[in-house]
């Protein structure tokens, strides 16, 4: 049995296939359609991307969505903002989340396919973006539940599109759509929906040529200032996004 059996189906939330030159498809969902983001969800990436890291087998990886979104719905099950104990475990999964990304040391492509309101970090650490004419960018659920962005969107957006127009974005969750974010740096190519799929896996098969170690190794060269920002910032940012949760819980409870 290959690694690969070993994980394949072991993720409710991402349904994977695997090409015989070794690209990885990976469609996030929610029972065969939309993903919907959840504290369940949050925990089962940790262990799908550290997976995917660690089978030498993978030799590009897709990332995608599933339906008419990459990643524009959430729901507060599983998660707990508003106790130590709770965000404590948010807190080590965010950090760990984000590295776990960056060691998939093989190029990533992100291949979104339609809206991303939420953890657009994820693709931000992809190599290759790819968007269709429907994806639009935003930062919606921080602001909706009244808590700080800290999760890595703030640190990999002003990073990626400019300092000035990262914060802007945040502050006042503009929608950004994808040929402002082609023209901004944050997407490669725009292409038909009906065509998104089809050219990832023409990039990931050209790729798929390269030797193992010089793909490998070239992943591993293009992210490591990624890494130091990632590695150097978001156990803060989610401290601070824990404070500002503190405060909501406070504010709630006076309420109540």
């Amino acid at each position: 049995m290959s690694r690969f059996d070993t994980y394949r189906n072991a993720y409710p939330n991402a349904r994977l296939s695997r090409s015989p030159s070794g690209v990885l498809e990976v469609a996030l969902h929610t029972d065969g359609g939309k993903l919907v983001f959840n504290g369940h969800t949050h925990e089962q990436f940790v262990d799908l991307f550290h997976d995917i890291g660690a089978d030498p087998d993978n030799r590009v990886v897709i990332l995608t969505g599933t339906g008419e979104a990459f990643m524009d719905e959430i729901s507060p099950e599983g998660f707990d903002f508003f106790t130590p104990r709770g965000y404590d475990k948010i807190y080590r999964e965010g950090k760990k989340v984000l590295m776990n990304l960056l060691d998939i040391e093989v190029p990533l492509i992100a291949a979104l396919n339609g809206p991303v309101l939420l953890h657009s970090e994820y693709a931000l650490l992809a190599d290759i973006v790819l968007a269709t004419p429907e994806t639009v960018f935003q930062d919606k659920p921080h602001f909706d539940f009244g808590i700080a962005p800290g999760d890595g969107v703030n640190l990999l957006w002003p990073e990626v599109i400019g300092s000035v127009r990262g914060r802007y974005f945040l502050l006042t969750r503009q929608r950004l759509d994808a040929q402002t974010a082609k023209e901004w740096g944050a997407v490669n190519e725009v292409v038909p929906a009906d065509h998104l799929l089809a050219r990832a896996h023409e990039i990931a098969e050209g790729l798929a040529k390269l030797p193992p170690l010089t793909s490998r190794y070239t992943r591993i060269a293009l992210t490591q200032k990624l890494r130091r920002i990632i590695d150097e910032g978001v156990g803060y940012g989610l401290a601070l996004e824990g404070i500002s949760a503190a405060e909501v819980a406070r504010s709630m409870n006076q309420t109540a």
